[in-house]
C-alpha cells in the first residue's frame, strides 16, 4: 500500500481524488469547478481521476489550466482521446499528468 501525498499546505492532509464521470462542457462545467474547488479549498490541491471523462470542450480546458495555475493538480488516468487533444493544444507538457491513479498519489 502506498502512503497518501501531502498536500502543500501544511495541516491539509492527503490530496483528495475526484473521479467525474461522462461528458463536460460548458453546460456542465460548473459542478466540475464545484468538487475541484471543494477540493482545493479543504485540502489545497486535487487529483483529478479522468478515466470515466468522454468529452470535454474549451471551457474544461479552461478550468483545468486555471485550476493547474492556482494550485497543486494533479491528472490520471487520462484518456486517449483527451491525451490527444492535450498533445494539440501543447499542454501535455504543461500539466502534471500521471498513468495511474496510485502513481499520482505517490508522486
Amino acid at each position: 500500500m502506498t502512503s497518501p501525498t501531502r498536500s502543500p499546505h501544511p495541516g491539509a492532509g492527503p490530496l483528495p481524488g475526484i473521479a467525474p464521470q461522462g461528458e463536460f462542457d460548458y453546460g456542465t462545467v460548473p459542478r466540475l469547478q464545484e468538487q475541484i474547488d471543494t477540493a482545493v479549498n479543504e485540502h489545497g490541491g486535487v487529483i483529478l481521476d479522468a478515466a470515466g471523462i468522454t468529452f470535454i470542450d474549451s471551457t474544461v480546458l479552461t478550468l483545468i489550466l486555471a485550476t493547474h495555475q492556482r494550485t497543486h493538480l494533479r491528472i490520471a488516468n487520462l484518456p486517449t482521446r483527451l491525451t490527444y487533444l492535450f498533445g494539440v493544444y501543447g499542454i501535455d507538457h504543461v500539466l502534471n499528468l500521471y498513468p495511474t491513479l496510485d502513481a499520482a498519489r505517490t508522486t
